[in-house]
């Protein structure tokens, strides 16, 4: 292209302001954007095509402008943004569809009402089981919650030699991954690792990392799994490997600031965030720059006697969980760390917390779920504050249980 060769390009037809809104996102930054700023910056990244921008769009998503994320993608053929904001609202149609079927055409009504939505999914902590062990067989499930009839289903079987217990446990590009655990009183860590294909309803193992261990946090993320830390033969470990979904192979990352097993990690805004402990009630958060392969830190959250324990990323915000004083682990208290204005706040009163059930929250639009063998609670997230919504069936199993959220195809339904 002549293009290429000038030092100067004329684009008509393209506002300033989108362009602007381009050059920040490449530069790191991460603006906000109202309405009018959305419109532009969609333009642009459908006209020049920069992925980046696309990206950080989609991040954006929320129940105030996906409609308008939605209408604007399809007017510019940004496919990529078009069908995140349809997945959004197709997870969040019981509140928005009046207002879909009022304001989209019916070609976008239709392409939403094809999608399925999320499910929210539970197992339990399992240990491998051998092919003469039948009797713990019809436990061993992955199950998921048809909100609609208010039960509990199983998905699918568990592997025999796979172990949820003590193991990483995640879900990346609607794949299920189970990532090391243990089996047996001594604590033996497993070898073997399995990935879930919803779309195909199959199991099917990948390598396992070069570093065996078990109570690791496991994350993914731009088409890579993180095996965070953990233990092996009962030594806690710092170091942490990186998993290519694409060509199969494990590499070593930068090791955490300290030895850690079990921390609380979670996703926002295309960043990857831990909790980290110190002496002296000090809860430290960590966030993993692929860029430069470092852990850096961002912020400190000192409390007296308690520490994160469990943590969620919902738009900006970070929501830390933990304990109350002299270790009140059934009324726990919340803390929100926003990643654009760098604030702490403290979210008002407690928590239930009966049997850790707080500690299984997973996000969903614009909600938060979380279980015990009781209830099924969903919290709606509105502004700063975590306001009970509804209750439904409990999952029907004893001990820890990995929750997370796969979309199923109308098939598994």
């Amino acid at each position: 292209m002549k293009e290429c060769r000038q030092q100067e390009i004329h684009l008509k037809s393209l506002r300033a302001r989108g362009f602007l809104i381009a050059l920040a996102v490449l530069r790191g930054e991460l603006p906000a954007l109202d309405a009018d700023d959305i419109v532009e910056a969609i333009e642009c990244a459908a006209f020049l095509q920069v992925a980046k921008l696309t990206k950080h769009l989609i991040e954006l998503i929320d129940s105030d402008n996906c409609l308008l994320m939605y209408h604007t993608a399809a007017t510019f053929g940004l496919m990529d943004l078009y069908h995140a904001a349809a997945l959004f609202i197709r997870d969040m149609y019981v509140d928005l569809e009046a207002e879909v079927r009022n304001t989209l055409p019916s070609e976008l009504i239709a392409y939403v009402d094809s999608l399925t939505p999320s499910v929210f999914v539970a197992v339990g902590a399992h240990v491998t089981c051998g092919v003469n062990e039948t009797v713990h067989v019809a436990s061993r499930t992955v199950c998921y919650l048809d909100e609609t009839g208010n039960n509990w289903k199983v998905l699918t079987d568990l592997p025999l030699e796979a172990s949820t217990s003590m193991a990483g446990v995640t879900v990346l590009d609607n794949n299920l991954y189970i990532i090391g655990g243990v089996h047996g009183v001594q604590k033996q860590v497993v070898d073997s690792c399995f990935c879930y294909s919803v779309e195909n309803n199959h199991w099917g193992r990948i390598a396992s990392p070069a570093q065996l261990r078990y109570n690791l946090s496991l994350v993914g993320a731009d088409s890579r799994l993180y095996a965070i830390g953990g233990e092996c033969d009962r030594t806690v470990m710092s170091s942490v490997e990186t998993y290519d979904v694409t060509t199969g192979l494990w590499t070593f990352a930068a090791h955490l600031p300290r030895p850690a097993a079990g921390v609380a990690c979670t996703k926002a805004m295309r960043r990857i965030f831990v909790c980290l402990w110190r002496p002296m009630e000090t809860t430290e958060i960590y966030e993993y720059v692929s860029a430069k392969d470092q852990w850096l830190l961002v912020t400190t959250l000192i409390r007296r006697q308690s520490y994160g324990h469990c943590m969620v990323g919902h738009r900006d915000n970070l929501y830390i969980m933990r304990n109350g004083p002299s270790d009140d682990f059934l009324r726990c208290l919340m803390d929100c760390y926003n990643l654009s204005s760098g604030q702490w706040s403290s979210l008002p009163g407690h928590f239930a917390n009966s049997k850790g059930s707080l500690f299984t929250a997973v996000v969903k639009s614009d909600s938060v779920f979380t279980l015990n063998r009781s209830m099924t609670l969903e919290y709606a997230v509105d502004g700063k504050t975590w306001k009970p919504r509804r209750q439904m069936k409990g999952f029907p199993r004893s001990g820890s249980v990995w929750t997370f959220l796969l979309r199923l195809p109308y098939a598994l339904v």
